[in-house]
């Protein structure tokens, strides 16, 4: 029988029209991809769906559905059970991070997509688990993407389970190729049901959106001003409808609450987002009730997808987003703001007309719209993909290779990410996981904050390490960046999120504690407490996540031991430390934080006796060589990664000193080693010839030299990493070891550096910049020296023209031409006439071409 009535589920909802369609696809292919428009039903619809097909089959009978988030992961589920007259954890269950709401009888069990993730890598058969529901695949996040890869692999080995991709929009070509697999892409639902009828209002500032810092606050004005506005023009016509809200983050949240309160004095402002803590969150996004006074809710892109805010006819959109971006060469990850895409900006539109007929008001100009994005930046092309790779060690393809996924990870980051994996123990020199890599892999943290959870508990005791993991697990903040001070008001209660966070300590401590767990037999629980002092807990613990963020105060901003700068929030109290591990260094928007651009989020003190035991795995005594002023220095310097703690100038090795040259020509190019004229010109004229005849002559770009260094450069660099001064290395004879032979023999003949005019006077020719593919060779002289010349000379077998710059006596240009004939017979007459009584001494002859040419005056000659 089946477990859902879908005629009494689906009353109202426009998707109802595609089961059918969708239904076949299960039925003939077993994977489907459902498009269809927000408000049309399809998170309410599918699952139960599924769960029909799967009744009239023998096998497992449960649906799982991912969601983006835990708020959208539990509203999707209350959703549904009310549908059936149900509780959460009977029928329909859900499961996030620290909370599982699942019963014997459940069918339909929603979780968020991390969620997922584990369970494939705890059994990638998925026993109990007849299909899975990908919701939302659209918003492109690491966890759904790895899913998509990681589903359509798991189907190889259970091709009984049934899979759908949802959204509104989406790429679906490429879902349905990299889910089809080898048969072919997977059949499309494409439901285009007409939506409630959706009015667009643009509503653009005066100004800019955003500014050094980020969102400008005058701009938030203008978007507070709208919302008070247009929820009471809605409010006059229909005293129910609630308002929607997007705004791109926390800070514009509370700014944009915090001033509709004051322009629309009762009315319930609420904020929506990832900080709050579940009852706050439900309180969101359920309706009010007869009596309730009208409720605008603030939201971050939270509210975007799978969430139905009841009575919501209006949405103000600020038509911002934040996207993670990662700077590689610092470590440091941050959140910009950016225009939102054209299908983030549809989607929010979408919550406004999914019970009946809305409005959407776009604080942007259309132009504005119409040149947004399309779609939004995946995961996985823009953050840190450590965690990421990890998982996809466990899963038995490192670093994604041979995976179907949506986008393949990005080199650059790929490498970044699996040096750090590799600096932790947690992955071989092929990618592939250790055996404390599987161990930590299940923890439900970053690969860092794991493997720290697990050092730190011999150290400092397992509920201490528990403590301080998880808040850096979660969301937690600090204003003032204090992680100690933090772990004070989380173990009071105090901030929202503390009941999560308890919850969290006690799943942690069970797993390193746990005999059977994860330390691999003998519990760690509190071996080894007291070894360290209490007030250093936290920044131990720490630092054994982020060994390469144990920094040093250096006048007012800190010196990480990767070697980046970043600077504490103002007040905050760590500023009297001279050490301290960092949780958490953000790019921040603007040169702002004391110069760096970067800001410590949260970070912990480390007292000096614990600073080796913190920082082991980077002390280092070596000979750090180094190119300044044109010469290589070397000193034995004994440190903490970037970190100098004491130098001594020494003599450089040869290694250490070539390693020093190579690292500035990387750094700088090829300028550090100073051009002299000559070499400048021969680099100059093997330029022309390469651009004019190209191979064998050498390609001599700063990118093309750098590439072969050693073939032409390899003596230089020896006697430079020996000490020699730079200036005292000319680039001449270097160069000439590129020139291919015997072509090499022709080269005074196709570049001369001079050419030999009429005078007798050999004049040295100006060839273009080497990068300048436009710019012509040049010879500049004196107008009288080139009588009689009328065939203007040509370069490279007669491929290049001259440009003759001709000079007056002064040696100041009259004329520049590559015509010499033409210039002959016409302005030269002008420029005799303006000339002969400027320079009486010198000749200006009516008739050019009988006057021998001459470099002296009347009276010389």
């Amino acid at each position: 029988m089946a477990p859902f009535d879908l005629a009494v589920i689906g009353r109202g909802l426009p998707f109802a029209e595609a089961l059918p369609q969708l239904r076949q696809a299960l039925e003939a292919r077993g994977v489907a991809v459902v498009r269809a428009q927000p408000g049309a039903g399809k998170t309410t619809l599918a699952p139960p769906a599924a769960a029909d097909l799967l009744a009239g089959r023998r096998g497992p009978r449960r649906v799982v559905v991912t969601g983006p988030r835990r708020v959208v992961v539990r509203a999707a589920a209350r959703r549904l059970a009310s549908l059936t007259g149900t509780s959460v954890g009977d029928l329909v269950g859900s499961t996030v991070r620290g909370e599982r709401r699942v019963g014997h009888g459940t069918v339909v069990e929603f979780v968020t997509a991390g969620v997922l993730v584990r369970r494939l890598l705890d059994d990638p058969e998925l026993p109990g688990v007849g299909a899975v529901v990908l919701d939302e695949v659209h918003e492109r996040g690491l966890d759904t993407d790895l899913l998509v890869g990681m589903l359509g692999e798991a189907r190889a080995l259970r091709p009984d389970l049934l899979l759908v991709a949802m959204s509104a929009t989406l790429d679906v070509p490429a879902l349905a190729a990299v889910l089809g697999g080898e048969d072919g892409p997977a059949p499309v639902v494409d439901h285009a049901s007409q939506q409630h009828p959706l009015e667009v209002v643009w509503a653009p500032a005066p100004g800019s959106r955003t500014d050094a810092r980020g969102v400008a606050d005058d701009f938030l004005a203008h978007v507070a001003r709208t919302v008070a506005g247009q929820h009471a023009r809605a409010l006059a016509a229909d005293p129910a409808v609630d308002a929607l809200v997007f705004v791109p983050g926390v800070r514009e949240v509370d700014r944009v609450v915090e001033q509709v309160a004051r322009l629309a004095p009762g009315t319930e402002v609420l904020p929506l987002h990832g900080r709050l803590d579940a009852r706050a969150q439900e309180r969101a996004v359920s309706g009010r009730c007869p009596g309730d006074p009208p409720r605008v809710v603030v939201s971050t892109a939270l509210a975007e997808s799978s969430l139905t805010v009841p009575g919501v006819r209006l949405v103000v959109d600020a038509g911002l987003s934040r996207e993670p971006r990662r700077d590689l060469r610092r470590d440091m990850s941050g959140l910009v703001t950016v225009q939102a895409s054209r299908a983030a900006m549809t989607q929010r539109a979408g919550r406004a007309a999914r019970l009946g007929p809305g409005t959407v008001v776009r604080c942007l100009d259309e132009a504005t719209f119409v040149h947004a994005p399309e779609h939004t930046t995946p995961e996985i092309a823009s953050t840190d993909l450590t965690g990421a790779l990890l998982t996809l060690a466990a899963w038995g393809s490192p670093r994604g290779d041979g995976m179907a996924l949506l986008t393949a990870p990005a080199p650059a980051a790929t490498r970044a990410a699996e040096e750090v994996l590799r600096g932790l123990a947690l992955v071989d020199h092929d990618g592939r996981i250790t055996g404390l890599g599987l161990r930590v892999v299940r923890v439900p943290a970053d690969p860092r904050e794991a493997r720290a959870l697990l050092a730190g508990a011999p150290l400092v005791g397992a509920r201490a390490a528990a403590e301080v993991v998880a808040a850096l697990a979660d969301d937690h903040r600090a204003q003032d960046g204090d992680l100690g001070g933090l772990l004070r008001a989380l173990r009071s209660g105090r901030p929202p999120g503390a009941a999560r966070w308890r919850a969290e300590v006690r799943r942690l401590e069970r797993l390193v504690g746990d005999p059977r767990g994860l330390d691999g037999g003998g519990g760690t629980a509190d071996r080894g407490a007291g070894a360290v002092p209490p007030e250093d807990v936290a920044g131990l613990v720490t630092a054994l996540a982020h060994p390469s963020r144990v920094a040093r105060r250096d006048g007012d901003t800190w010196l990480l031991a990767s070697g980046t700068r970043a600077a504490l929030p103002p007040g905050s109290p760590l500023h009297p430390h001279r050490w301290i591990a960092v949780a958490d260094v953000a790019l921040v928007e603007g040169r702002v934080a004391a110069g760096t651009g970067a800001v410590v989020r949260l970070a912990a003190g480390l007292g000096e006796g614990v600073v080796e035991l913190a920082t082991g795995s980077l002390r280092s005594r070596e000979v750090r060589a180094s190119f300044v002023d044109g010469r290589v220095v070397a000193r034995q310097v004994d440190a903490v990664g970037a970190i100098e703690l004491a130098s001594t100038p020494v003599r450089p090795s040869p290694e250490a000193g070539a390693g020093a040259v190579a690292e500035a020509l990387a750094r700088d190019g090829l300028d550090i080693l100073g051009w002299s004229t000559p070499a400048e010109m021969l680099r100059r004229r093997l330029a022309l010839l390469h651009r004019v005849l190209g191979a064998p002559w050498p390609d001599v770009s700063d990118e093309a030299l750098a590439d072969r260094a050693q073939e032409w450069l390899g003596p230089e660099l020896r006697r430079l990493a020996g000490g020699t001064p730079v200036d005292r290395v000319d680039l001449t004879d270097p160069l000439r070891r590129l020139l291919p032979w015997p072509q090499a023999a022709r080269l005074d003949d196709l570049v001369p550096e001079r050419l030999e005019v009429p005078s007798g006077s050999r004049i040295t020719v100006d060839y273009p910049p080497h990068d300048d593919p436009d710019a012509r060779p040049v010879v500049a002289v004196k107008l009288q020296e080139c009588f009689g010349l009328r065939d203007t000379p040509r370069l490279v077998d007669g491929r290049v023209p001259t440009l003759f710059h001709l000079l007056s006596p002064a040696r100041r240009p009259l004329a520049v031409t590559d015509d010499l004939a033409s210039f002959w017979v016409g302005p030269y007459a002008q420029v005799r006439a303006e000339m002969r009584g400027r320079y009486p001494k010198h000749p200006w002859p009516e008739d050019p071409w009988s006057v021998p040419a001459t470099a002296r005056t009347n009276r010389r000659r």
